[in-house]
């Protein structure tokens, strides 16, 4: 048996993070309205205005988190560490600098940790939420990080 790695269970319904840069928001409203009949069958979250406009325009229920800028980002990535978010729609403005640019790293970093489909562009997200994954269970393997502290702990105290 291998300790390096634990099997984490992407469920059939997916618990799915919608967030957009303000130069993106308006093609990621139009993209949640023309997917909502395969979106209202996951459950919906997202940051700060992103997540009110998204339920305002679509009449999707999506829950609300901080703003990006005001922590939503970071909301976003300890849930996923928590294990309750496993899928990202974030549609990135690639063209405008960021002023919490920081926290969409960090956000980055920890979902690519967690082996967490991310879509940061349309396409993208049309090729996943299209995918024969989206209606059924996936399995995947994440590093075991108990394992690894435990495995640094014991060569640490095999240095001295």
């Amino acid at each position: 048996m291998d300790n390096g790695f634990i099997t984490f269970t992407i469920g059939k319904q997916k618990n799915i993070a919608l967030i957009a840069h303000d130069g993106k928001k308006r093609e990621l409203i139009e993209w949640c309205a023309e997917n909502q009949d395969i979106l209202r069958n996951h459950f919906l979250c997202g940051t700060g205005t992103t997540a009110r406009l998204i339920a305002e325009k679509t009449g999707l229920p999506v829950k609300g988190y901080n703003s990006g800028p005001l922590g939503g980002d970071q909301q976003i990535g300890a849930k996923i560490v928590e294990g309750v978010i496993n899928f990202i729609i974030f549609f990135s403005d690639p063209l405008e600098a960021q002023p919490h640019d920081p926290d969409v790293k960090a956000l980055l970093r920890i979902a690519q940790v967690y082996d967490i489909p991310i879509a940061n562009n349309k396409a993208t997200a049309d090729f996943m939420i299209r995918s024969p994954l989206m209606n059924q269970e996936y399995e995947h393997k994440v590093i075991n990080f108990k394992q690894k502290i435990i495995d640094r702990v014991n060569d640490s105290q095999l240095i001295k």
